[in-house]
Order: C-alpha cells, then structure tokens, then sequence
C-alpha cells in the first residue's frame, strides 16, 4: 500500500489561498512520482476563521492540526500561528535557503532543546554530505557539540566563529550546507541568508513529537492579493522542507527544490509584481515547476509515464 501523509494546510485569507493552491497541487504531483500521497486538510485559519465562527483558531482548526503528520502555512506572520505552536511538541527551528548552486539548512534550539537541536542537526549532515558547520557562540556550546559528535562516525565537524560564517555566507556559502547554532546567532545568519540576491528562504519548527511547522520566510506584498501574480517560490520551498524534515521524503524533497531551481534559472520566475511590468502569473509560474518535476527526478529515465 502508498504511504499517506496527511497535512494541515492553513491558508489564511489575503495571499494565503492563492499560494497554498499552487504548493498542494504541486505536492501531489512530486507525491505520486515518489510513490506516496498526500492528503491535504484545508481548515479555516486566522482572520479567514474569525470571520466565519467568531475565532482565528477553532476547535475543528486544532483538531486538523493535532492530527496532521504536519502542517504548512501560507500566511506568515498571522498572530494565530502562536496558538497552533503552543499545542505542538516544537523543539527547534529550521531555516533551508536556496541559493544559486546549492543550498543551507540552518537548525538552531528552541527553549530547552539544545542536545535534541543537535542531534538533529548531526542525523541530517549525514544524510546531506557528512559536513556539519557548528558556529560557536562560547565554549560550552562547541563542548556540546563535539560530545554529540563522538557519537556520530562519518560526520565531520567544522568549529566557525559568527564572522568567519557570514564570510562565508557572503563569498562561499556552498561552504555551510548544514548549519547548527544558538538561537541569538542564527538570528544574525538567517538575517544575512536572505540579504542575497535571488536566494529564497523558507522555515520551519520541528516538534520531536507529533507534526511539525512549515511556512514561506519571504513575505509577499499584501497588495498582490487577488491579482494572481504573487510569487509562490517561498511557498514552495516550504513545501520541499516540509518533506524533508517533516514527512521524511527526502528524494521527493530534492525532486521539488531541484525543480523550482531550475525554473527561477530559466527566466520562468519570480512573478512580478502588479506594479511592475507583469511577466507570469503566479500559476503559470507553479506550472513551470510542476513541468520540471519528471526531470528533477533522480530516476528520471526509469519514471513511467503515468508518474511523469
């Protein structure tokens, strides 16, 4: 039998609906390819919620949260999020930026979760290249860190000052695949991540129980709402995190990232804003990556053609 996933989608209102449209029906097409399903719970969310039953999170919202396998979120920035955090086993925060020819994943604790962050941190550097990055904020956290590593053969550790980092960040960021630090500092890298020209960024909030949280870092102009140009590429790197570090389908996690790469290097994306000179519609734009799913496929030759 497939494996099934079951997301919470919570869209929200303004650009909300429009993003998660594109980022579901993407993630089913990468799904079927990779051989499992989605199934997708859209719940009422935030202001859209209010407006329907009095409540920006109701009981039928925290219930589709509680049981999901994870959760994506289009509306970042909604004062509701705090509540659907509040129920969940949230133990760390993940950062994954996009970058032309590679890409970081930054992990960093939440409150009390600094050995769970870490460990984390070691299982996906060795499931990436075996390089993990620890940026030290004093001796203590490098201690912990080479602790853990004396548990984890076949990944290397490489100790880097806040400064060393963003040197790297600004000149050699293929450097810093997987990142682990403290919360004050990845404040600091994740700031400097998204300064890049044309890079993306999208986040999450990993429970060590239960679903975990995933949403665009890159908030769009509210004033695109409605007009169907908005630029769903934050969304959908979302989505590819989510697989990845909440579904555990890495393979269908690259097929998408490599995807929506491909089409931000071809000249289909980002979207324009209705204030400038409109050159994809915001579906258009998913359409070209839902295109190139098939040849982002590691296995691209042996797809048949009813997964392409």
């Amino acid at each position: 039998m497939r494996r099934v996933h079951t997301v919470a989608c919570l869209a929200g209102d303004g650009l909300g609906p429009e993003l998660m449209a594109q980022a579901t029906r993407t993630l089913r097409k990468v799904a079927r390819m990779h051989g499992f399903a989605i199934e997708d719970v859209h719940a009422p969310f935030g202001s859209e919620a209010l407006t329907r039953s009095g409540h920006p999170l109701p009981p039928a919202t925290r219930s589709a949260v509680l049981d999901a396998d994870a959760v994506l979120v289009a509306a970042v920035g909604e004062p509701a999020l705090g509540g659907v955090e509040s129920e969940l086993d949230l133990r760390a925060r993940v950062t994954q930026v996009l970058f032309r020819g590679g890409e970081l994943t930054l992990l960093s604790p939440l409150d009390g979760a600094e050995s769970w962050t870490v460990e984390r941190a070691f299982d996906l550097a060795r499931r990436r290249s075996g390089r993990l990055v620890s940026v030290d904020q004093d001796a203590r956290w490098a201690s912990l860190v080479d602790e853990a590593g004396s548990r984890h053969d076949g990944v290397a550790v490489e100790h880097l000052s806040l400064a060393d980092t963003l040197r790297a960040l600004a000149f050699a960021p293929d450097r810093l695949e997987v990142v682990v630090t403290t919360g004050l500092v990845a404040a600091a890298i994740e700031e400097l991540a998204a300064d890049g020209g044309g890079r993306l960024v999208a986040a999450g909030r990993l429970a060590g129980n239960g679903p975990s949280v995933f949403a665009p870092a890159q908030a769009e102009s509210p004033d695109d709402a409605g007009h169907g140009v908005t630029d769903p590429s934050s969304m959908l790197l979302a989505s590819s995190l989510m697989l990845r570090e909440g579904l555990g389908e890495a393979h269908a996690a690259d097929t998408l990232s490599a995807a929506l790469r491909q089409a931000r290097s071809n000249g289909a994306g980002p979207v324009a804003s209705v204030r400038r000179t409109l050159t994809t519609s915001t579906r258009d734009f998913a359409d070209a990556v839902v295109g190139l799913l098939p040849a982002s496929h590691r296995n691209a030759e042996f797809l048949p053609e009813s997964a392409a």
